[in-house]
């Protein structure tokens, strides 16, 4: 790709079709290079059957090779914060101040991974106790830029949130 950027989609089954697809796309036009990582199987299903190839295992993910990672929502959140791998790759990869980009549901991972504390965000309305509870302030916006985490509540939210996922990729912010 065209700037060198490499950015993970974190991939389970159950996941929101439009919060894997619209980032990925959007970043690949862009020049972004995305990779769907999942959990260890080749293929996981969308809330309503559509597939996604994982292209790495998060068993074997680095967060130093990637740029940044984007947490879809949907149900696929609960089953990935069950793994200890996930939730090291997420507050790896914020730790190094590189942009962690959760929407709707995602933030369970979020929460999961330890990196919510005395941050600012947004999402789906039914996850807000969880953040609240992981130490966030929460606000109700269609996207919120705190430093490098960037949160947004639903589908109809992702222009807003792959532009400034773009904007900290290239540099702004």
């Amino acid at each position: 790709m065209k700037n060198g950027k490499t950015v993970a989609i974190l991939v389970e089954d159950l996941y929101q079709e439009m919060e894997v697809w619209y980032p990925a796309y959007r970043l690949r036009e862009a020049g972004i290079r995305t990779v769907f990582v999942g959990t260890g199987k080749p293929e996981y299903r969308s809330k309503l059957g559509y597939p996604v190839t994982a292209e790495a295992d998060i068993h074997e993910a680095k967060a130093k090779e990637y740029d940044a990672v984007v947490i879809p929502g949907g149900y696929a959140p609960d089953i990935l914060r069950r793994y200890d791998e996930v939730n090291r790759f997420v507050a790896d990869l914020f730790r190094a101040g590189k942009p962690v980009a959760s929407i709707c549901h995602g933030l369970w991972v979020c929460a999961s991974a330890g990196i919510l504390r005395g941050r600012t965000c947004t999402c789906f309305f039914a996850v807000k106790d969880d953040v609240v509870n992981a130490g966030a302030r929460y606000i109700d916006r269609e996207v919120v830029v705190d430093k490098n985490l960037i949160t947004a509540r639903k589908p109809d939210d992702l222009p807003a949130f792959v532009k400034e996922l773009l904007k900290l990729l290239n540099g702004g912010g």
